[in-house]
């Protein structure tokens, strides 16, 4: 059976819950698939802790009734708007409580076949079911866009992995591992592996690495200078966390540049303790070319003084992070993706983070070459569900039934 509706949101971490919140106060149609905080829930290892501050990790309702501050009040969890890490756990569950009272009509299934006929999208979800709708929504968030550098793309998964691809870590306890990266996944899983049990040690390019300074006070010189936001400290943060539309005026070039420069790759204070004095680190060395050798890796590897030097491991994580590829959605058709207008393979998003394609969205981090850095953290959601609700009841004729409530009118 199909249906036919206005709006479809394909993802339901906090982007996808916090445009559904949104279009629900407006009353604006919708439907909203996807499992609930799906990729913190199966793509985190249990321990981590996020990079974000707990005042900069909420989900949006319309009228910020249930911040991560209030949730954490109602439930009796330890919260402070810096001082305290945020738990995946305490996040998770706080994304859920978020779905339960503010999305109830989310539909947990699966989207694998996307096209478009006349003015409508035609989406097929794993149940089988057909879903026609005049405008959609992706905020599939950044599991499908994780980055493997091409040396190690077409290893096996015995001997290569992305951080992505955990959960529980607690299959490598005893055994030799060693994560490859310098951000905030790379680092923070080389520590919950030690806590596992594992003989793990962590590689990088970078001839140190970066901590987020500790939430201590500042001078007002130094305020002034390098003044506080929710995603770090810099007057370039400042402007663009508070402007996102400014970013978003940038030329194209200078704008991708921001966009992969403006915020380097570092980890949370509290993740400190966890590395140094604990894992080895081999710092400044630039894998270049991969081979196995008796069942183990052997990464071929330049030092910074030009000097080759080479490492084996049992396994290599590969803490590299993610790039948005269109090509990566493996549910677009061939006949969409062609037609998407797109630059280094990110989709062109207009103000309104409308695409090429007419009624075609995008949120979240596939958003962040024309947004910026706002949109690479949950703090973003809040700007982009405002932002994109608005416009879209604008642009769409509200129907009399069922408001706020999923609706489903049969073709």
């Amino acid at each position: 059976m199909s249906s036919f509706g206005d709006v479809a949101i394909i993802g339901a971490g906090p982007y996808g819950l916090s445009i559904a919140a949104h279009l629900q106060a407006l009353g604006v149609e919708f439907r909203i698939f996807g499992k609930p905080m799906e990729f913190w829930r199966e793509h985190m290892p249990p321990g981590m802790r996020l990079k974000s501050d707990g005042s900069s990790s909420d989900l949006a309702d319309a009228e910020s009734r249930l911040t991560l501050k209030n949730y954490c009040a109602e439930t009796g969890i330890e919260h402070h708007d810096s001082r305290v890490p945020v738990g995946l756990d305490t996040f998770v569950r706080y994304g859920m409580a978020f779905q339960t009272r503010f999305v109830p009509g989310l539909e947990a299934k699966r989207l694998v076949a996307m096209e478009k006929v006349a003015n409508a999208y035609v989406l097929r979800f794993d149940d089988q079911e057909i879903v026609m709708a005049r405008r959609v929504v992706l905020a599939v968030g950044m599991a499908h866009f994780q980055h493997l550098p091409e040396f190690l793309a077409d290893l096996p998964p015995e001997l290569v992995s992305h951080s992505s691809r955990y959960g529980r870590l607690d299959g490598f306890r005893g055994r030799d591992v060693m994560v490859m990266g310098a951000g905030a996944s790379a680092i923070d899983i080389a520590g919950l592996l030690k806590d596992e049990g594992a003989e793990v040690s962590l590689l990088t390019r970078r001839p140190n690495l970066e901590f987020h300074a500790p939430p201590t006070p500042r001078s007002p010189l130094s305020r002034l200078r390098n003044p506080n936001t929710q995603m770090g400290a810099g007057w370039r943060l400042r402007i663009f966390g508070d402007q996102p539309l400014l970013f978003h005026a940038l030329p194209d070039g200078l704008r991708r540049r921001q966009a992969r420069t403006l915020l380097g790759p570092s980890a949370g204070w509290f993740m400190k303790d966890s590395i140094v004095g604990r894992v080895p680190v081999v710092t400044g060395l630039i894998p270049r070319r991969a081979e196995i050798e008796n069942g183990r890796l052997r990464l071929r590897a330049t030092a910074l003084d030009g000097s080759e030097k080479d490492v084996v491991t049992t396994h290599l994580i590969a803490g590299t992070g993610y790039r948005v590829d269109v090509r990566r959605l493996d549910f677009l058709a061939s006949s969409l993706s062609r037609q998407l207008r797109t630059i280094d393979q990110a989709p062109v998003l207009s103000a309104n983070f409308e695409s090429s394609l007419r009624g075609l969205y995008f949120a979240g981090f596939a958003a962040l070459p024309h947004f910026g850095p706002l949109v690479r953290f949950v703090l973003g959601a809040r700007y982009t569900a405002r932002r994109l609700a608005r416009h879209l009841d604008a642009s769409l004729v509200r129907r009399s039934v069922a408001i706020g409530r999923p609706v489903s009118i049969n073709s």
